[in-house]
């Protein structure tokens, strides 16, 4: 008879636990692992094999308990460190992960399964060229390695290289027909491809290999979002949701959809959802005073309202600080330091002070982008008295005498914005960034309509280049006034606009400080609109000055082109008076 706690009746039972976790009955074998490890509670191989069910059945914080447990019995076993890898970039913890993975490559050269699970860190840490270069190594060594093609297209995305990445998918699938993860790789790819239709079927393929698969319903519900169908977009966000309730990506999307469709009351209370974001969570202030959400009396009271995400949304949100005065609360506002000229002097602000600068005693602060939650702004009482903004008086006289130098009377003064800001290294940055950019070649039309004197708004080294190389071939262009190297800041580009009869830009910053000054301003507008400008309809009520030109598709900029040349050719042909909208 064989004694309990024996060598060999432990033997016994991990012999009997292995089979049973290799036929699938994980219940029953974690629970022959237990009794083994209450046997003996440093049985490296019960440890080790326990954290790779925990694996199995995506408990990944239990399997890194495990796993690291076992590795302080024998810390020499390289697939035990690669598990390890492999679960804590599950858990989204890559800097221990890429350790993990080294540590495993340290002890065994060429392991693939560590390389792959280092590449895997590496895109996590937003490394994508070095984790390119691991996938490559691995399918060096391993080709018929389906899981390292898939992440290969995660990595040559994130390079930009959608084009490749949908190659790679392609290859994962052929050796892996129904691979989900693969499929939705595949169409995360279509996807920036602007193919919505064909990414549409993709993650169809990818769910119906695998229907419990949150982010290919969040993904789908975002291409639904592409081909303007925002309901199918909220079933597919409600599906990830049952899935993943806490899926901050799912609620952030789902704000967002709310918010297009002008459901501002759900919308902006998903929106609160942005601090939980990975690429957000980092820029969350932490205060010692409580953060106001409408939910506490401001008479009497010092609240600081502080500036979030990019120029444009200071520009929107800071017409809150007069509402939130009208409270009884004295206002310290801290923005961006572009933006400190400008916004000297807003009503509502007791305190104007710049990001970085030493901050007033407070008794309660806020995001700027929560307060419409916190105010109760829903479509019709979105606050819209404009303009907020002015330029200053003796800055924009300056800019009229010299516009008059240069300019025939009876011209009509436009100023031209064709992108918005770049960020690369973000890649749903970048892909937003690319649909609502264009080069300045696509501007040519516009700048051919007689009777209109144009000025470039579009600043930096970049614009100056691009606007010089278009003069080269286009002879309207060459009559385009860039005075932009002499605008140093939102002030100065409020004290020239201040002087155009009329902006056109894609949705970018300079579009809100037309809005917000009350110019009238033309908004070229990419068919997955900003939340903000809502659906199907060409104005909007953040800023009565603007009109809205959509892409009636995916990336159809022509039309809008051809929409506007049309409407500013009606326009300068009746530049003697009236409204430019």
């Amino acid at each position: 008879m064989i004694k309990p706690g024996s060598p060999r009746h432990i033997d016994n039972l991990l012999r009997e636990a292995v089979e049973l976790q290799q036929n699938g009955a994980l219940a029953e074998a974690e629970t022959v692992y237990h009794e083994i490890l209450s046997l003996r509670p440093r049985h490296f191989d019960a440890l080790q094999l326990l954290g790779a069910l925990a694996l199995q059945a995506k408990r990944y914080d239990e399997g890194v308990s495990f796993l690291m447990r076992a590795l302080e019995i024998d810390g020499k076993q390289a697939p035990v460190h690669s598990n390890l890898a492999f679960a804590l970039n599950a858990v989204g913890r890559h800097d221990a992960a890429l350790a993990a993975a080294n540590r495993a490559l340290t002890l065994k050269s060429g392991f693939v399964d560590a390389q792959n699970n280092r590449g895997i860190a590496l895109a996590g840490l937003n490394r994508p060229d070095e984790a390119l270069a691991s996938f490559e190594k691995v399918l060096a060594a391993k080709p018929d390695f389906p899981e390292a093609w898939s992440n290969r297209s995660c990595a040559l995305r994130d390079l930009g290289l959608p084009e490749d990445a949908l190659a790679s998918c392609d290859r994962a699938l052929a050796l892996h027909p129904n691979y989900a993860e693969a499929w939705s790789n595949r169409a995360n790819a279509l996807s920036d491809l602007n193919r919505p239709l064909d990414a549409q079927a993709s993650y169809e393929r990818a769910l119906a290999a695998m229907p419990g698969f949150a982010d290919a319903w969040n993904n789908l519900g975002l291409t639904f979002v592409d081909m303007n169908r925002h309901a199918d977009a909220l079933a597919c966000y409600e599906r990830a949701m049952k899935l993943t309730p806490d899926s901050a990506e799912v609620h952030w999307n789902r704000a967002l959809c709310l918010l297009q469709t002008g459901d501002l009351a759900a919308g902006f209370a998903e929106y609160e959802w942005r601090w939980q974001r990975k690429r957000i969570a980092p820029s969350r202030r932490a205060f010692d005073v409580p953060l106001w959400l409408g939910d506490a009396p401001l008479a009497g009271k010092t609240i600081l309202l502080h500036a979030e995400q990019g120029l444009g949304d200071t520009l929107q949100f800071c017409r809150y600080a007069a509402l939130v005065a009208k409270q009884g609360a004295r206002v310290v506002l801290e923005v961006q330091p572009e933006l400190k000229r400008l916004l000297t002097g807003l009503a509502g602000v007791d305190e104007l002070v710049t990001a970085g600068e030493p901050l007033p005693a407070f008794d309660f602060h806020c995001p700027l982008l929560s307060l419409p939650l916190a105010l109760g702004t829903i479509a019709s009482t979105i606050p819209a008295d404009t303009p907020y903004l002015f330029a200053d008086a003796q800055a924009s006289a300056q800019w009229r005498v010299r516009i008059e130098e240069a300019v025939p009377r009876n011209a009509l003064k436009v100023g031209l914005v064709w992108a918005g800001g770049h960020r690369p290294h973000v890649p749903e940055l970048r892909k937003n960034d690319a649909r609502r950019s264009l080069g300045v070649d696509r501007f040519a039309p516009i700048m051919e309509v007689p009777g209109v004197q144009f000025f470039s708004l579009q600043k930096g080294e970049k614009a100056v280049q691009q606007l010089s190389a278009m003069r080269e071939r286009h002879e309207a262009s060459r009559h385009v006034i860039d005075w932009t190297e002499q605008l140093t800041d939102f002030a100065d580009t409020a004290a020239l606009v201040d002087n155009l009869d009329l902006i056109i830009s894609v949705d970018t910053s300079t579009a809100h400080l037309a809005g917000a000054m009350n110019k009238p301003v033309w908004i070229l507008n990419r068919l997955d609109t900003c939340w903000r400008w809502m659906l199907e309809r060409e104005d909007t009520p953040w800023y009565p000055s603007a009109r809205l030109f959509r892409q009636p598709t995916l990336g159809d900029w022509d039309s809008v082109i051809e929409r506007i040349t049309l409407a500013l050719g009606a326009r300068a042909s009746t530049v003697a008076g009236g409204d430019a909208r």
